[in-house]
């Protein structure tokens, strides 16, 4: 059977999706990998492990399906970096997005003359997550290892250099680095001049399109980011419609023209291809909150499927608004809307009358009601969003998927389950080899969820409570955070 195959390489797993050439999924193949934290705000990965799990993704599909794949199109987590030497070996772990140890740059950059206008230049936003930050606290901290590297690339210019022996970076994931000029297509200078590196030390930029083959003649798309196609692969490239990803984070994302720039929420704009940016914001706290609740909170271990559906069979059976209980998510601090890396979780409103099931579906209400936030940081400069296409882990839960309809007020509709990414990629891969003139769509019914009117009326008045919350807390929490560092 003829098929196409779909890479994403996430930050925990890598996972590939085989479509037959109607583009519906077949098979998927996943392997995971560990995610290591040597120091506070260190987030760290083996990028050979990456590269060995990619590689078994592969052969384990070409055995399942009897045959090599008709090309296969790449996804990639954003944010991640890899200081190298001329061979393309790591000379270091690899720093992903999560990795927090610059985050007293991205203040500094925030808080500059130039802050705002390379924002701006750059799509990105001035946080710890991105490489121009990494790339500051390297040279302030590692001098050696700075002045050692040949090039510092992301993990997909790591693995598209181990298969042709060649540095290139997508737009899409050029544009996410902090470093690159979404109109001019190349390497910002003053990012470069931030940062005391030159154009040289960086991989070649290319379009999303951008394709090789290998020793087998297996055509290699280069594809883009994970959020952008994620995107794509959930059918969210239509005016009125946004795409919104759950997994152990989550992202708000809409398909525009033209970047779109909010300074005060710092929503992103990257690059899907020429004609289309996906503009939206991440939040830090989705899965990961609901793990904290489980094993924290309710005190469980191993966790299991089982805990998972007792969790939410409590939930559903819990009063919408949680009998008058709000709660931050912000237990790994957040980026959009507010980018503040040192604020955290805080129940409000706490009573004696609340119990456990009250804090679990506050939890969840919260995680809703940070998207929420990205989401109406969007709407004004688009057109109304009447449409939420979800993905992630998070769509096997229907309480979830409704408590989201009714605090947004929008249909939510599921369309991919956790695969949107490496779909996203099979898409792009087949338009890049001229399968098809335009992305695919896809197929098959699609569950519909409608927001619960009055439930919606008792959300609404919640959040415009929970939207002034952090701004009141903000410098409580940066002072008992400095005390926390001291003690």
């Amino acid at each position: 059977m003829k098929y196409i195959l779909g890479i994403d390489i996430g930050t925990g797993s890598t996972k590939a999706v085989a479509l037959n050439l109607n583009y519906e999924p077949i098979d998927s193949v996943q392997r995971h990998y560990p995610l290591f934290s040597t120091l506070p705000g260190y987030s760290e990965q083996d990028p050979i492990l990456i590269w060995e799990a990619f590689n078994q993704c592969i052969s384990e599909m070409k055995e399942r399906m009897g045959a090599a794949p008709e090309a296969i199109g790449l996804s990639s987590a954003m944010h991640s970096l890899i200081s190298v030497d001329e061979a393309g070996n790591a000379l270091a772990p690899m720093m992903t997005w999560a990795d927090s140890r610059s985050s007293a740059i991205a203040k500094r950059i925030f808080e500059s003359a130039s802050g705002m206008d390379l924002y701006q230049q750059t799509g990105t936003p001035i946080h710890a997550m991105s490489p121009l930050c990494k790339l500051i606290w390297l040279r302030e901290n590692e001098e050696e290892l700075f002045s050692r590297s040949h090039k510092f690339i992301s993990i997909k210019e790591y693995i598209w250099f181990r298969l042709f022996k060649e540095f290139k970076i997508d737009h899409s994931i050029a544009s996410c680095t902090g470093l690159f000029d979404w109109k001019a297509l190349t390497w910002n200078k003053e990012a470069l001049l931030l940062t005391g590196i030159t154009m040289a030390q960086l991989s070649e930029p290319v379009s999303t399109s951008y394709q090789k083959k290998d020793s087998e003649g297996i055509t290699f798309v280069i594809g883009g980011s994970d959020g952008c196609l994620a995107n794509l692969g959930s059918d969210a490239n239509e005016k009125g419609t946004a795409a919104l990803t759950i997994g152990t984070s989550g992202a708000v994302r809409i398909s525009s023209p033209k970047p779109i720039f909010n300074t005060q929420a710092m929503t992103f704009s990257y690059i899907l291809d020429e004609e289309t940016f996906i503009c939206g914001g991440p939040v830090n706290n989705g899965g990961i909150a609901l793990q904290w609740l489980l094993k924290n909170v309710l005190g469980k271990i191993a966790l299991s499927s089982a805990d998972y559906s007792a969790l939410f069979e409590n939930i559903k059976a819990t009063i919408a608004g949680s009998n008058g209980l709000i709660f931050l998510p912000y237990l790994s601090g957040e980026r959009a809307p507010i980018w503040d890396s040192e604020s955290f979780g805080t129940f409000f409103g706490l009573k004696l009358h609340h119990d456990q099931h009250h804090l679990s579906r506050s939890v969840l209400e919260g995680i809703c009601y940070a998207l929420n936030e990205v989401l109406a940081a969007l709407e004004p400069q688009t057109e109304e969003i009447l449409q939420l296409n979800v993905s992630g882990g998070f769509v096997h839960a229907k309480i979830w998927m409704e408590i989201l309809a009714d605090i947004t007020g929008k249909e939510v509709v599921l369309v991919q389950t956790e695969d949107a990414s490496a779909i996203g990629a099979a898409y792009l891969a087949v338009k890049a080899i001229g399968l098809a003139a335009e992305y695919p769509m896809s197929a098959g019914e699609k569950e519909c969820i409608q927001p619960n009117p009055d439930h919606h009326k008792v959300y609404k008045q919640l959040f415009s409570v929970y939207k002034q919350l952090y701004p009141a807390l903000k410098d409580s929490m940066h002072q008992l955070e400095n005390l926390n560092k001291q003690g």
